[in-house]
């Protein structure tokens, strides 16, 4: 919007400069409209004077002399510019410009945010992806809550958008799963068991055999496959997994399976187009992939001795079953404990042929529950973790979801149980949701004084000219791109940190400014202003999946 504008101004600045022999064509694209690290110094710079000197071995502040002087004087965009530093150019916006966004955004409403600079590129998001072996964990649940709101971001940004879910209902861990719910069963009907020595103790397995008692009584007594409790376990965990998912407001569209990697031939299609390439061989009866001819600092085996294939092997074929498909983009959400995995698999895609930078991988921190400075251990009743239920009884979805979501993916996360319970402003998603409240309540007395809103004239948007009404404009009108720069970058996390602030600065606001007043013009410019936060509090909450009440 305001920084496009000034950037479109400084283009032509700068292809003036070039007919003028002031400098050459060799600085086109390099510089950029930046933010200000200090607020005193403007609402924009440049680096342009810097670039351009570094290129034509010239003196930066003698190119930003230049560049003011095909800016010219003071126009309707720019109220002032001036050198700073070493040459950087620091630009005033006026006031009129940032009051211009409130017509702007009141018009277009619910819709204020969104953009279309995905152009409608298919993009698959892989995330949660837990194997049906239990609930999900809080560790999960802030995976869940990421791979959502990313998905959110992505099509509010003109992307289409597909949210998958990979499992692996075979294999050892299935197993081991049916043997334990076979186990508690016969434990159920007072007959000899043996438990798995690594079998899944949680009580949610003693549920799932106690289904089984009441569904089919002793009738699996003599069962000696374990394929009918896996069976069972693997339903029953299904739908907790899908029931925690549905509180959190997360759907899937497509829920692959592994084992159909196996199924279709996929696997042994990966190897066979490796060892053509020259790229396994056989030592001590595995089969090793050489990622050292891409970097790694040793091979890696992706077949055992034992003839079982590592978990590299199913994520590169299913990986190329990705590209297959069409996607464009593949953003892949993991907890920290893939990390050593990614660069297996990136290499593997590669080695096939395939651009691995259209492979994005989000990598999250586990979270730690604190209460009084100490961890917490609640309720182990349906496993040996925390479960995303438990959390969500004690907090709610919308607490759950923005404290997710308050932190950087990368960083561990400490999730303040007390401080969550609160209903304070001390609380971060009560201090932004009351905002929006708060913003609904002045609308409503308002209406009960008989004050209506009435179309917004530019004499009336004129009258916003105090130094927090302009900052608040500012942070208005910055909201569009920042959810494009958080789409674009996955970070969903800077959504998050905007509504802090500007339910901050709108809290500061009001604290220093009647919005309902006897001056009938002022007040219908802070109405305005007061109906454009209400709608960027709204739609930033929606947008990261959470709801914006209108009475606290």
């Amino acid at each position: 919007m305001i920084r496009e504008r000034l950037k479109e101004r400084l283009d032509r600045c700068f292809a003036q400069g070039v007919e003028k022999g002031y400098w050459s064509t060799a600085a086109t694209g390099r510089y950029a409209v930046e933010d200000p690290k200090q607020a005193a110094h403007g609402d924009f710079a440049t680096n342009l004077a810097l670039v351009v000197a570094g290129l034509e071995k010239q003196k930066p502040r003698e190119v930003a002399v230049r560049l003011l002087e095909l800016l010219g004087g003071h126009d309707d965009l720019i109220d002032k510019a001036e050198i700073a530093g070493p040459g950087f150019v620091n630009f005033f916006i006026r006031a009129t410009v940032w009051q211009s966004v409130l017509p702007e955004l009141c018009g277009q409403g619910q819709a204020f945010g969104r953009s279309a600079i995905g152009k409608g590129r298919k993009v698959l998001v892989e995330f949660v992806s837990a194997n049906p072996t239990g609930p999900l964990s809080v560790g999960h649940g802030r995976q869940a809550i990421l791979g959502d709101a990313i998905a959110r971001l992505l099509q509010h940004t003109g992307h289409t958008v597909t949210r998958e879910y990979y499992y692996n209902d075979a294999g050892r861990q299935m197993r081991v799963l049916g043997e334990s719910t076979r186990a508690r069963y016969l434990e159920l009907l007072g007959l000899p068991h043996q438990f798995p020595e690594d079998g899944y103790q949680g009580e949610y397995i003693n549920d799932i055999a106690r289904q089984l008692v009441t569904s089919r009584g002793d009738a699996l007594k003599d069962e000696p496959a374990v394929q009918p409790f896996k069976e069972a376990a693997e339903q029953a965990i299904f739908a907790d997994i899908n029931g925690t998912l549905a509180r959190l407001g997360i759907v899937f569209d497509n829920y692959f399976n592994e084992h159909t990697l196996y199924e279709d031939g996929k696997i042994d299609a990966v190897v066979a187009a490796l060892r053509a390439k020259g790229l396994v061989y056989e030592l001590d009866g595995a089969v090793w992939f050489k990622t050292t001819d891409f970097g790694m600092d040793k091979d890696r085996v992706i077949i055992k001795n034992t003839g079982e294939p590592t978990y590299r092997l199913p994520d590169i074929a299913y990986h190329l079953e990705k590209f297959r498909r069409g996607f464009d983009w593949m953003v892949n959400v993991f907890g920290s404990d893939h990390i050593a995995t990614v660069p297996d698999v990136m290499a593997g895609i590669k080695a096939l042929g395939c651009d691995d930078s259209r492979v994005t991988v989000v990598i999250h921190q586990f979270v730690t529950l604190m209460q009084g400075g100490k961890q917490v251990k609640m309720s182990t009743r349906k496993a040996n973790f925390v479960t995303v239920d438990e959390l969500l009884d004690e907090v709610g979805a919308d607490v759950v979801r923005f404290f997710f979501l308050m932190r950087r993916a990368e960083a561990p996360l400490e999730f303040d149980l007390e401080l969550a319970r609160q209903q304070s402003q001390e609380n971060p998603v009560y201090y932004v949701q009351y905002g929006h409240a708060r913003l609904c309540s002045i609308r409503q007395q308002a209406e009960a004084k008989g004050v209506a809103l009435r179309p917004l004239a530019e004499a009336v948007v004129a009258r916003l000219t105090t130094t927090e009404e302009i900052e608040l404009l500012q942070a208005l009108a910055s909201f569009p791109e920042l959810v494009s720069q958080a789409a674009l970058a996955l970070e969903p996390h800077r959504i998050i940190y905007f509504l802090q602030d500007l339910a901050g600065r709108f809290h500061g606001f009001y604290s220093k400014h009647r919005v309902i007043s006897d001056d009938a013009e002022l007040t219908q410019a802070r109405l305005w202003l007061v109906e454009g936060l209400r709608i960027v509090l709204r739609n930033g909450l929606v947008m990261m999946g959470m709801t914006a009440p209108e009475s606290m």
